[in-house]
């Protein structure tokens, strides 16, 4: 048998389908491939139930010859849009759809009604194996990092010690799942350990404004597996709801997680396997905008940006157990 994946991006995304191709593979024997983006691609290279990677640069067209020569003998859809539909119409072949819950995430964003189901989303992956006599077997995330990506941490900066600092992590695709430069600062001034800044290139201004003797700045200056490597060897991980929080939760880390315009109820928040909860959600709950999206904007659309101007910097550092 052998099953095709889809899942286009992004980072998070990605992670969060590990467990379906981890079942997949070790319950039916199935040769798994994954059709995602090439900006992505190196996510899944390392991963040992994935025997192909097929990646495109801009448009599903490029590998559909390829595609319908492999003569797949079943599509998960866990993308669901229209490229992935066009890749569903060209095979012809049985094909299983994630559902995104769309109005529901809609009708809870415009009108509050809430009718999501109080399941994660890898939950809501799982589902579409339904009738394969695959289960989730409960064992969380993957994520592998080759042994040529993995680092020192005393490589990177002068008294680093694996297990001894706090990673904070300043990305997240859209503005209003980020802490302003200010909050950030507040929280820094509170955290005695060495803190190791991370995020790409865009997270360079913010990590260069912030200022105190414990701050190591690695903002834009490491890979991914580099950044997923500083996250698995650091004490415990601060981050916004983006992919390196799911990153660490597949590396089973401690986690204070910070949310701003979206809300853990999407069921996107760490997942960890069965039993497993090292995760502490820092929310301004009762904000009757919030949530204003279910993926952000650039900027507040009501301007004050409470959702993260006023979260609580003392649970945050009694989250993260750090001495006043």
């Amino acid at each position: 048998m052998k099953i095709l994946v889809l899942r286009f991006s992004s980072i998070g995304d990605i992670v969060l389908t590990t467990p379906v191709v981890r079942c997949l593979k070790k319950q039916t024997g199935a040769a798994v491939h994954f059709l995602t983006k090439s900006g992505f691609s190196t996510i899944l290279a390392p991963n040992p139930y994935i025997d192909k990677v097929i990646s495109f640069e801009n448009d599903v067209d490029e590998v559909l010859p390829d595609l319908k020569s492999a003569q797949y003998d079943l599509v998960i859809d866990l993308h669901r849009n229209l490229r992935s539909l066009r890749v569903k119409l060209a095979l012809g072949c049985p094909a299983r759809s994630f559902d995104k819950l769309n109005l529901e995430k809609w009708l809870l964003v415009n009108t509050g009604i809430d009718l999501l189901p109080a399941l994660h989303i890898v939950d809501r992956y799982m589902d579409t194996l339904r009738g394969l006599d695959v289960q989730y077997d409960g064992a969380g995330l993957d994520y592998f990092i080759p042994p040529e990506e993995e680092v020192r941490p005393e490589d990177l900066s002068p008294g680093l010690t694996a297990g001894q600092y706090i990673a904070f992590v300043l990305g997240a695709t859209h503005a209003t799942k980020r802490l302003p430069v200010q909050k950030a600062q507040e929280i820094c001034r509170e955290i005695d350990l060495p803190v190791v800044l991370l995020g790409g290139k865009s997270e360079q201004a913010t990590a260069g404004a912030l200022v105190g003797s414990n701050l190591v700045n690695l903002c834009g200056q490491l890979t991914l597996h580099q950044s997923a490597s500083v996250v698995r060897q650091s004490a415990k991980v601060l981050t916004h709801d983006t992919g390196l929080m799911h990153i660490a939760a597949a590396f089973g880390k401690q986690i204070v997680s910070l949310w701003g315009n979206t809300i853990p109820k999407f069921g996107m928040y760490p997942l960890y396997p069965t039993g497993v909860h090292l995760n502490t959600s820092v929310e301004v709950t009762g904000l009757p905008c919030r949530p204003c999206s279910k993926i952000g904007f650039d900027t507040c659309p009501k301007r004050h940006f409470r959702c993260m101007n006023d979260l609580p910097v003392g649970q945050i550092r009694a989250a993260l157990d750090i001495p006043k």
